[in-house]
């Protein structure tokens, strides 16, 4: 996992609630035995619409998401976060997530940031108004900025998981900074126990 300190970059409205992992990656793309390639499937569905958020290239290039209430609620998929993150997305902002959803985006790299409604959708008003707009969020100090709006909130993460992000630690990653604890149980360890 990279480390992920400060994020900034223009931002993508998308103003829809409950946004569940099946609209974000569809089932089909579940099947897939490599890990890249779900750029192509984000929001699959919706990107027929000609006039869907994404498919405006106001919004090309943007590495944050800027999303409804209840985002990521449905079925355990990772494949979902990859989606966003293999489109571009390093952010994902909205008022409330699944704890499935967020707990796969803290261990996949992809920071979720909870703001308040109010906050969103002025954050909406400026990204519409604005697309070339650039908004800047630090893990290290748990703030979203819009400098060129004179916008600042503060966001939280728990001290574990804004840990994560600042190393670029993944589980496996956290595990392996414990190397020589657990390498010096192993010569330690009784030979007994290691016999089955």
């Amino acid at each position: 996992m990279k480390q992920v300190r400060v994020v900034s970059g223009r931002a993508v409205p998308l103003k829809r609630s409950d946004v569940d992992t099946d609209q974000i990656i569809p089932a089909e793309w579940l099947k897939r035995v490599e890990r890249t390639g779900f750029e192509k499937g984000l929001f699959s569905t919706w990107r027929d619409d000609r006039n869907f958020v994404l498919n405006d290239e106001r919004y090309a290039g943007a590495s944050i998401l800027v999303a409804g209430p209840s985002f990521g609620v449905g079925s355990s998929r990772e494949h979902a976060v990859w989606a966003l993150q293999q489109y571009g997305f390093d952010v994902v902002i909205a008022p409330s997530f699944s704890d499935i959803f967020r707990n796969n985006c803290t261990k996949n790299g992809l920071v979720p940031v909870v703001l308040d409604a109010q906050v969103v959708e002025s954050l909406w008003a400026v990204i519409e108004a604005d697309p070339t707009t650039e908004i800047t969020v630090d893990v290290e100090r748990l703030l979203v900025e819009v400098p060129a709006h004179g916008l600042r909130h503060s966001f939280v993460l728990d001290a574990s998981t804004q840990e994560r992000f600042l190393l670029g630690l993944d589980d496996i990653g956290i595990t392996m900074s414990h190397d020589a604890r657990i390498s010096d149980y192993e010569r330690r360890r009784p030979m007994w126990l290691a016999q089955r």
